[in-house]
Parts: structure tokens; C-alpha cells; sequence
């Protein structure tokens, strides 16, 4: 590599940090009024504060409270995604998101998928459909709203503990985490973390139907 007097390009990349947002992907479905709001949420696991930055294909057609944020050590944050324009010319298309986090000399991203869909949701349940990705586009970032995101409220007992065992889980600290007070039997590895992350996530898709 060549050297430069004010910037190196040999410089290395910062290290890659992994990207804890659920759920993978998001579907709105034009029928059913209450799936045009989704709800993102992105986990922090680490013992450092994340700055974040959410960044869509098309950042037109939807509206994301706290696109651009940050997340307190082992806490977490919603995102709650709402589809502007659910008209018959838009059936069919996907668009892209990427997550962007910083923190602790690090960079991590994320992409997930969100298509808009004719019909019920219930209805591509019973057909079980899947369609292939499009070819990627640019990304740009996503206008920044002002109000405060509604969160969803559950009668569910049980979902409500599994929801809360798995944000403990996502709290504990990493097993490469040598600092922390916590018991070492109580440090979790990262796929542990991903597990509790997407089981976290599939649990606030139920409460959103």
C-alpha cells in the first residue's frame, strides 16, 4: 500500500461490529391497515454507547421515527416504520434498509428487506409465497421525525416473559468481556445474544397483529 503524508491509505478498517436489529425483514400489507406501521428494534449489547443511522432505497415512501440516534450501553431502541403510500402502482416493490451503528472504534451495518404487498396478511399465510430479491439500488438516508415513537401494549403473560428473559439475556455481557462485574457464568456468547434478539423480534411482530 501506499503512504501518505496526511492519511495513509494502508490504514486498517475499523473492526466490524455485529448489528443486533430484528426483525430481518418487514412486510406492509395494502388491506390491512395495521401492518402499515412497523416496529425495528436495534439491541446494544456492548458496554459502549451506539450512534446509529437508518438508511433506505427509498426514503419517499416511508416515514422512521429516530432514524438517526443513539443507544445507551445494554439498552435498546425502537424504530417504528410507517409505509406512506400503499396504492396499487407500489404492490409488489421492495426496498431496502441498512442499519448503520458506531461505537467503541467500531463500525457495524445491517440490511433488511421491506416489500409492500397487496391483499391480507392472512391470506399469504395460506399461500406461502416468496419472492426473490431485486438487483440493489442506492441508499439514502431517511428525513428524521420529531415525535416520539407509540409503543405497543400486550395482555400476554407469556409473551411478555419470554420477551423479558430474552432482553436480560441481550443485557448480560459478551464471554470476551474480561471487565465487567457480572459472574462470568453469567456471560453469553454472541450467538446467544442473536437468538434472544430474534426470538425478541418475532415477539413484536405478535403483538403488532
Amino acid at each position: 500500500c501506499r503512504r501518505h503524508s496526511k492519511q495513509p491509505d494502508c490504514l486498517a478498517v475499523a473492526p466490524q461490529l455485529a448489528v443486533f436489529l430484528f426483525p430481518s425483514e418487514m412486510a406492509f400489507y395494502a388491506e390491512q391497515r395495521s401492518t402499515h406501521r412497523r416496529v425495528l428494534t436495534l439491541y446494544n449489547p456492548y458496554t459502549f454507547s451506539l450512534s446509529f443511522k437508518m438508511w433506505c432505497t427509498a426514503p419517499s415512501l416511508y416515514r422512521v421515527v429516530e432514524a438517526e440516534g443513539s443507544v445507551r450501553a445494554k439498552s435498546c431502541v425502537d424504530l417504528v416504520v410507517r409505509h406512506l403510500d400503499v396504492s396499487p402502482r407500489n404492490w409488489g416493490r421492495r426496498d431496502r434498509f441498512r442499519m448503520e451503528v458506531r461505537g467503541g472504534g467500531q463500525v457495524g451495518r445491517r440490511e433488511i428487506w421491506a416489500e409492500l404487498k397487496g391483499g391480507r396478511e392472512e391470506e399469504e399465510q395460506r399461500g406461502g409465497q416468496q419472492r426473490a430479491p431485486p438487483p440493489l439500488t442506492a441508499l439514502s438516508p431517511l428525513l428524521v421525525p420529531t415525535h416520539t415513537p407509540v409503543r405497543s401494549v400486550s395482555q400476554w403473560v407469556v409473551c411478555v416473559a419470554v420477551a423479558m428473559l430474552c432482553v436480560t439475556v441481550l443485557m448480560l455481557p459478551l464471554h470476551t468481556d474480561s471487565s465487567s462485574v457480572v459472574p462470568r457464568w453469567l456471560h453469553v456468547s454472541t450467538n446467544q445474544k442473536l437468538v434472544c434478539a430474534y426470538t425478541l423480534g418475532l415477539i413484536t411482530m405478535v403483538f403488532l397483529q
